[in-house]
């Protein structure tokens, strides 16, 4: 096998039992580096690869008419994007976008060899629905979640996450970042981080946020 196999199957150990099936991603592939901030893909845009993700995240986001963003998801190490497989095995538009949140390292792959795994290989099948089944989980979360929580609870749950928030540090976010997240309007999440600085939760700053007690 290719010195790459390894590294590899650590990232993606449930494709290592199928060593021809690795060795196919490694060969029909090519690595590509991205940098952060920049667009993987465009809403509207035709699906011509599938990246398998080695290091860095990317962010999948849906962008209203008014300009207002909301976060579906984020791909990281060890994944790839289901809503650019979806769109590869249905031959459909990406209906979102997708961007790199951090430098991003990943093997980009052919939709034709994606096409072909899902007709003929077992392996790649059961972790692609597997991958689709976990991801179509978070996003019904996500709609309960827009649809029953109020916006003050849901930003003290997102807040609320000590790999993304540590207690007693600043973080750098902007409020506009915050809105993003939760698909809502800087002004409004302005104003609840204001009741959440009054209340001695948070101590805010420009362009940083420091958590000083759990919010929930």
């Amino acid at each position: 096998m290719k010195p790459e196999a390894e590294p590899f199957i650590s990232l993606f150990p449930e494709l290592g039992d199928d060593k021809k099936l690795v060795e196919a991603v490694l060969s029909s592939g090519h690595q590509a580096n991205l940098a952060e901030g920049q667009h993987i893909c465009m809403e509207g845009s035709t699906c011509s690869h599938l990246a398998f993700i080695l290091s860095g995240a990317g962010r999948i986001y849906k962008l209203s008419e008014t300009g207002r963003e909301i976060t579906l998801y984020r791909v990281e190490p060890g994944e790839c994007c289901i809503l650019t497989l979806s769109c590869i095995v249905s031959e459909k538009r990406f209906p979102a976008f997708a961007v790199s949140e951090s430098d991003l390292q990943a093997i980009i792959v052919p939709a034709a060899s994606i096409q072909h795994w899902m007709d003929n290989n077992r392996t790649w099948r059961r972790y692609a629905w597997n991958l689709i089944a976990e991801r179509l989980g978070e996003v019904i979360s996500l709609v309960e979640e827009v649809t029953f929580r109020r916006m003050d609870e849901r930003l003290a749950f997102y807040l609320n996450q000590p790999k993304l928030f540590p207690l007693l540090q600043q973080t750098r976010i902007t409020h506009q970042q915050i809105a993003a997240e939760l698909g809502t309007s800087r002004e409004v999440i302005s104003r609840l981080l204001k009741d959440l600085e009054e209340r001695q939760i948070v101590a805010l700053g420009r362009g940083w946020l420091k958590l000083l007690k759990p919010p929930m």
